[in-house]
This record gives structure tokens, sequence and C-alpha cells, in this order.
């Protein structure tokens, strides 16, 4: 079986190549990294929720997951600076492309009532964003082991310089976009 490395390198950078017209292979864009982010504003109030996260964002990426600490104290939120307020992990290289396999083939087809990820959420730059509600879509989060059922922001950095090039680097990397 190919790796969506394997994929990238013979057919879609040939392809990109191809539509685009471009003088050089160093034009082709590439992805650069993927930033899983998980937001948890519960944690202020209960310490143990940043390590149940850290521990179910680990076990889908296969990577260690940092935590994010609140920059600025609001008093709103009851919020003080330095005080815990998510996690985040970024993949590059070897484990982007795992992820990104198991994401487009295996998570995604399992959200009830999927009709593809939404087509508009470019941010103009070449970089393309999306949401989960549940991180249960994994096969590797067990049901009986979650505390609570979160959601995760999902952002795919590209070298591409428009929307058009990023969105074509997603489709034929196997990307669900909706029609």
């Amino acid at each position: 079986m190919s790796t969506l490395k394997d994929l990238y390198v013979t057919e879609v950078a040939p392809a990109m190549m191809k539509k685009f017209n471009y003088n050089s292979p160093m034009q082709i864009p590439k992805f650069d990294k993927i930033v899983i982010n998980v937001a948890c504003g519960d944690a202020k109030d209960n310490s143990k929720v940043i390590d149940a996260v850290v521990n179910d964002l680990t076990r889908i990426t296969g990577q260690k997951a940092t935590v994010c600490k609140a920059r600025k104290s609001v008093a709103n939120f009851k919020l003080r600076k330095g005080m815990p307020i998510g996690v985040k992990v970024t993949l590059r290289g070897e484990r982007m492309y795992e992820f990104m396999d198991r994401l487009f083939n295996v998570a995604l087809p399992r959200v009830r009532d999927f009709r593809g990820i939404n087509p508009n959420s470019f941010d103009g730059r070449g970089n393309y964003s999306f949401g989960i509600k549940e991180q249960l879509i994994f096969p590797e989060i067990e049901y009986d082991q979650i505390d609570k059922i979160r959601g995760m922001d999902i952002m795919f950095i590209t070298t591409a310089k428009a929307d058009e090039e990023a969105k074509e680097l997603l489709t034929l990397m196997g990307a669900p976009f909706s029609k």
C-alpha cells in the first residue's frame, strides 16, 4: 500500500504542474504542517481536563500534545495569565501524511450524516481549516475511556499562494469536499 506522500510525488505533483503551468517543480504547492487544536475552557476549574485532552490528542496523532496557556488575564472569564486553556499538536513529515490518510479515509466517513467538508474554509493564503464536533470519530479513542465529548480544529498549512491551488492540492490528496 502506498502512502499519501508517495501519492503526492507520483500523481499529485505532476497533475498540479500540468494544471497550473508551473515552470519549475519548486513552484508546486506542498503541505507544510497540520495543526490540531483543542480548546478547553473548563480546564480553569478542573486541572484533570487538560491531562485527559493531552492523552486523547496524543493517542490520535501519535505525537505528544503541547499545553497552551492564557497570554493575558480576562476578569469576565475568570481567567488568569498562565492558566492552561488548550492543547495543540503540530504534525510535520511522515506523521502529517499518516494523520491525513487516517482523517480522510477512516475518521471523516465515520461522522454521522457526513456529506463532505466545506470547500469555502480557505483563508485566502492557501491554508484550510475545519472543525470536528467530537473526538470519537477516530478509532484510537474508545467511548468508555473519555470523560467528555470535545471538538477540535484542524488546520492544513500549505505553501500554496492561492486558495484555488490549495483546494486542488487537497482534492488530489483525497479530501472529501462537499459538492
